[in-house]
């Protein structure tokens, strides 16, 4: 098995130039190589050492790892500082974790409390994937995202909480975090854009049927209009800010 994660590294990883680079200079691979031995022998039962192992490991890796959490093959943390699994956390395999990731709890229950990944699953920096759920195959989590619910397999969560912005990624890359999509930043431009037709609307109708106002009312009206482009501007630079 670590073998595999030696290899899995290697192949996917561009900045591996070789095998000693990955053993020496790999934090998230050192991490495996302790909890699979923390693993081992907090399956035989034996007290203190597998959590004092785990210590030690998230001392020198920064990469926190309950000994009872199940990791599967060809698993790749990439990076590995801040990473979090908890106890109950099961990783299938071929999973790619970046830094900053928590498979974790959302409270103090008892018994299976935390998330369940299938294989291929690629979860970004930074994203929190909580409680007892289940993350279906070939899942990709944008960076930064809160998952608190089950998804499906084949497909793309971003956001918080975690949305389904795509189905049947397969074929999209992994490594691709900049063509995630903004689900916020969308639906904001939508309301945005029906908003001004409204007005384009409305403002048709007032020329169509003019009406008499009273003198010191246009001055209140141009102040609107005002105040209308400059909010029109700052929506404007919104949403440029946020790739859209």
């Amino acid at each position: 098995m670590l073998l595999t994660d030696l290899q899995t590294i290697y192949e996917r990883d561009p900045a591996a130039r070789n095998w000693l680079e990955i053993l020496f200079c790999y934090p998230g691979f050192q991490a495996l190589i302790l909890h699979r031995l923390a693993h081992w022998l907090y399956k035989k039962g034996v007290p203190f050492f597998p959590r004092f192992i785990s210590h030690i490991s998230r001392f020198f890796t920064g990469v926190e790892i309950h000994p009872g959490a199940v990791i599967g093959q060809g698993v790749f943390i990439d990076h590995g500082m801040g990473v979090v699994i908890g106890e109950t956390a099961i990783v299938g395999d071929y999973a790619l974790i970046y830094q900053g990731v928590t498979l974790g709890g959302t409270g103090k229950e008892s018994g299976k409390r935390h998330p369940t990944l299938g294989s291929h699953v690629v979860v970004g920096a930074g994203a929190k994937v909580l409680g007892n759920i289940n993350i279906g195959d070939r899942v990709r989590i944008g960076a930064g995202s809160v998952v608190l619910r089950d998804v499906p397999s084949n497909t793309t969560v971003v956001g918080i909480p975690g949305r389904v912005t795509r189905q049947n990624n397969i074929n999209v890359d992994v490594l691709a975090h900049n063509k995630i999509r903004d689900v916020e930043a969308e639906v904001i431009r939508a309301l945005f854009e029906r908003v001004k037709n409204l007005e384009k609307q409305l403002e048709q109708l007032e020329t169509q049927s003019p009406l008499e106002l009273p003198t010191d009312i246009h001055s209140e009206l141009e102040i609107l209009y005002n105040s209308k482009v400059n909010s029109n501007a700052v929506i404007e630079d919104f949403l440029d800010g946020a790739g859209i």
